[in-house]
């Protein structure tokens, strides 16, 4: 989905952000519309982290508007973005390593009081990710690498989000899982979850998102639908071996 008439759900201009001297971020446009996906991609130190950072309310931004669902997201602290409908499944997963996988889901829905819905929501979960049914009791620190990042994405979910943002799904696991937790991102997207997928496998993102942006040393350099990225030289000598 990408309809110039559709106001988007994530509208970003001229984000700038920096932190310890390094001007991380340069300026960067680009929108996600609702229901779709999109892809960020770029090598190691690109930016993509950092925006994402900016875009969760971690990082304050030097310069630049975020406007989310149409509103200003200036002076809005991290907590209340995962109320308005924001979740972002970080780099290294972040899980709480000293509870179990069930105490964890439950923390994903903390700014929500619907008892019953969440009820709903944590059968829904496990539904979606079987592998959590059978570590429900686990302690989350004890789970592998994709397990945990099945719980990560599990727990974002849990707030309801409108926007799911995933930073670097695929890093450090095993081919086998990576096609399990992408599969799943495909599922979640289907049931018309927006998301912003960053990730340094360049063509596994763009073979599951519709759109996607290039971004190099802090700044967008290419953008279009997937399929013409995929076809691009500059893309296919960077990123895809080509």
């Amino acid at each position: 989905m990408s309809d110039t008439n559709v106001t988007p759900l994530l509208d970003v201009r001229g984000l700038q952000v920096g932190y310890g001297g390094i001007h991380a971020v340069k300026g960067i446009d680009f929108h996600v519309a609702p229901g779709e996906l999109v892809a960020l991609i770029g090598s190691n130190g690109a930016g993509k982290t950092t925006t994402l950072k900016s875009l969760a309310g971690l990082i304050a931004p030097a310069a630049g508007q975020i406007h989310y669902d149409g509103k200003s997201l200036a002076n809005i602290p991290s907590h209340r973005r995962v109320s308005l409908g924001m979740a972002l499944v970080p780099e290294g997963r972040g899980v709480f390593a000293r509870l179990s996988v069930a105490e964890n889901l439950l923390m994903g829905a903390y700014s929500r009081t619907d008892r019953y819905e969440i009820e709903e929501d944590l059968a829904r979960m496990y539904a979606l990710f079987p592998r959590l049914v059978e570590r429900r009791d686990q302690l989350a620190g004890t789970l592998s690498g994709g397990e945990q990042q099945m719980l990560a994405m599990a727990r974002a979910l849990m707030s309801r989000p409108r926007l799911l943002m995933l930073d670097e799904p695929s890093m450090g696991l095993a081919p086998l899982m990576v096609k399990k937790i992408f599969e799943t991102i495909q599922e979640v997207a289907s049931q018309g979850m927006s998301i912003l997928l960053v990730e340094q496998n360049a063509r596994l993102a763009l073979q599951v998102a519709s759109r996607g942006y290039v971004m190099e040393g802090g700044s967008i350099t290419l953008s279009g639908d997937s399929s013409s990225l995929l076809g691009s030289d500059a893309v296919q000598r960077a990123y895809l071996g080509g």
